[in-house]
C-alpha cells in the first residue's frame, strides 16, 4: 500500500476517535447540566446563595466593616450597576465605580426614602461620565427606618424597584437578627450579674465574720480560710467567659463549702461522686455552684442540726449528668413553680437563672429538673451535652484539666473528688 493511503487511513482513524472523544464529551456537559437542575432551580440556588453569604456579613450592623461585603452580594443579587447601604447616620457602604460620587447620592435619597418610608426613585442622575437612575427603599424595624438600600442602574425599571424593595425588607430582617443576638448575650450577662449579686452580701458577710472568729484561736485556720476566699471571689467575680468546666466549677464549689462549713462546722456534711470522665465537660459559668449555694442557704441553714449535700456528676454515654441534693427544708412544689416561671423574685434566684441559662444554651429539654416538697429535701438535676463544638474556643481555658482538690471529709460517709 502506497504511503499516501497508509498516511490517509491513519488521519481517519485519528478523527474518527476525536470525533468520538468530542460527542462523549458534550454528552457528560449535557448530563451534568441537567444534574444542576432546570434554570429555575439554579436560579433560585443561586439567589439563595448570595442571600446566605450575604446575611454572615450583616448581623454585626449596617456600619460595620463586613458590610462592604454584603453590599457586593447583594449587588449581585439585584444584578444592577451600583450599590450602597446607608446606615442610620448617613454613612454609605458602596460597591461599585465612582464609589464617592454613589456614597453622596445614596445618603441624600436614603435619607428621603427614611423620611417617607418608601420607596424613592429618581432619573437621570450623573455619575462620573454616565447618567443613570438609582431607586432608595428604606430599612425598616419596628415600623422605624434604620437605614435604606440604593441601587443604581440605567434605567431603573419597575421589577429592580419590586427587588430592592424586598432586599431592603431581607436586610432589616437580618439586623434585627443581630439586635436579639446582641439582647440575648445583654441578658446572660445580666443573669450572671444577679448570680453575682446572689453571692456577694449574704455569702461574703458570713464568710468574713467566720474568718474574724479564727484570727485568735486559730490564725492558720484563718489564713487558709482568706486564701480559700480569694479563691471563690477571684473565680465568681471574672471578666471573661460564659462558659467554664466542671473541674473548674467544682474547684470553686470545694472553696466554697471550705468556707461554709468554717461557719457551720460538724452541722454540715458533704458527699462527692464524680466521674473523671465529666471533668472537662464545658457548662455555663456559675451553673453549679448556685445549686450548692441553694442548698445550703434554702436547705440546711432552717433546718435544726443542719443535714447533708450531696453532689454527683456522671458519664452517660454523649451527656454529664450532675445533681445537688440535699435532706434540708424543702419547697413548696407551687413556691417552686412560680420560681422557676419568673416570679417570687429574691427567692431561690440561683435555681430560676441556673435554669433558664440552660434552656437558652441548650433547648428547654435541658431545663432543670427539681424534686422537692416541704420537709423533704431538694433534689436538683441538669444534663448537658460532653460534646459541644464552637463552645470551647475563646471561653473557657483549653488543655489538659488540672486535678480538682478534695472536699476534706467530715465524716467517714464522705467520698473525696478524683484526682
Amino acid at each position: 500500500m502506497p504511503e499516501s493511503m497508509l498516511l490517509a487511513a491513519a488521519a481517519g482513524v485519528v478523527a474518527g476517535v476525536l470525533a468520538v472523544g468530542v460527542v462523549l464529551l458534550l454528552r457528560r456537559i449535557v448530563l451534568a447540566s441537567k444534574d444542576l437542575g432546570t434554570d429555575v432551580e439554579r436560579a433560585t440556588y443561586q439567589t439563595l446563595h448570595l442571600a446566605s453569604r450575604a446575611a454572615t456579613h450583616l448581623r454585626g450592623g449596617l456600619g460595620e466593616p463586613d458590610a462592604v461585603r454584603a453590599v457586593r452580594h447583594l449587588r449581585t443579587l439585584l444584578a444592577c450597576d451600583g450599590l450602597a447601604i446607608v446606615d442610620r447616620s448617613g454613612a454609605a457602604t458602596v460597591d461599585g465605580d465612582h464609589a464617592a460620587a454613589i456614597g453622596q447620592v445614596a445618603a441624600r435619597l436614603a435619607a428621603e426614602a427614611s423620611a417617607s418610608g418608601k420607596a424613592q426613585v429618581q432619573r437621570r442622575i450623573t455619575i462620573g461620565e454616565r447618567e443613570t437612575d438609582a431607586v432608595a427603599a428604606p430599612i425598616l424595624t419596628s415600623g422605624r427606618a434604620v437605614g435604606a438600600i440604593v441601587a443604581f442602574a440605567a434605567p431603573v425599571r419597575a421589577g429592580l424597584v419590586r427587588a430592592t424593595g424586598e432586599v431592603a425588607d431581607w436586610v432589616a430582617a437580618q439586623v434585627e437578627l443581630g439586635e436579639l443576638d446582641t439582647s440575648r448575650a445583654a441578658l446572660a450577662e445580666a443573669e450572671v450579674r444577679a448570680l453575682r449579686a446572689q453571692i456577694s452580701p449574704h455569702f461574703i458577710y458570713n464568710s468574713l465574720n467566720a474568718i474574724a472568729s479564727f484570727i485568735n484561736t486559730d490564725p492558720a485556720q484563718a489564713r487558709e480560710l482568706v486564701l480559700e476566699f480569694a479563691d471563690f471571689t477571684r473565680y465568681s467575680f471574672r471578666r471573661h467567659g460564659d462558659f467554664t468546666t466542671v473541674a473548674e466549677e467544682l474547684r470553686s464549689i470545694d472553696s466554697y463549702l471550705r468556707l461554709e462549713r468554717a461557719r457551720f462546722g460538724d452541722r454540715l456534711k458533704v458527699t462527692l461522686q464524680v466521674a473523671p470522665e465529666v471533668l472537662s465537660t464545658v457548662v455555663p459559668f456559675l451553673s453549679i455552684q448556685p445549686l450548692v449555694e441553694n442548698a445550703v442557704r434554702h436547705g440546711l441553714e432552717a433546718k435544726e442540726g443542719g443535714g447533708r449535700i450531696t453532689i454527683t456528676a456522671e458519664d452517660s454515654g454523649a451527656f454529664a449528668e450532675i445533681s445537688v441534693e440535699d435532706d434540708g427544708a424543702g419547697i413548696d412544689p407551687e413556691v417552686l413553680a412560680t420560681v422557676l416561671a419568673g416570679g417570687a423574685p429574691g427567692e431561690h434566684v440561683g435555681l430560676r437563672n441556673v435554669d433558664a441559662r440552660l434552656r437558652q444554651v441548650y433547648g428547654d429539654e435541658h431545663g432543670l429538673v427539681v424534686e422537692t416538697n416541704v420537709g423533704s429535701g431538694t433534689l436538683v438535676r441538669m444534663r448537658v451535652p460532653k460534646s459541644q463544638p464552637g463552645r470551647v474556643g475563646g471561653h473557657v481555658r483549653t488543655g489538659p484539666v488540672a486535678p480538682v482538690a478534695p472536699v476534706a471529709p467530715v465524716d467517714t460517709d464522705d467520698e473525696r473528688m478524683p484526682r
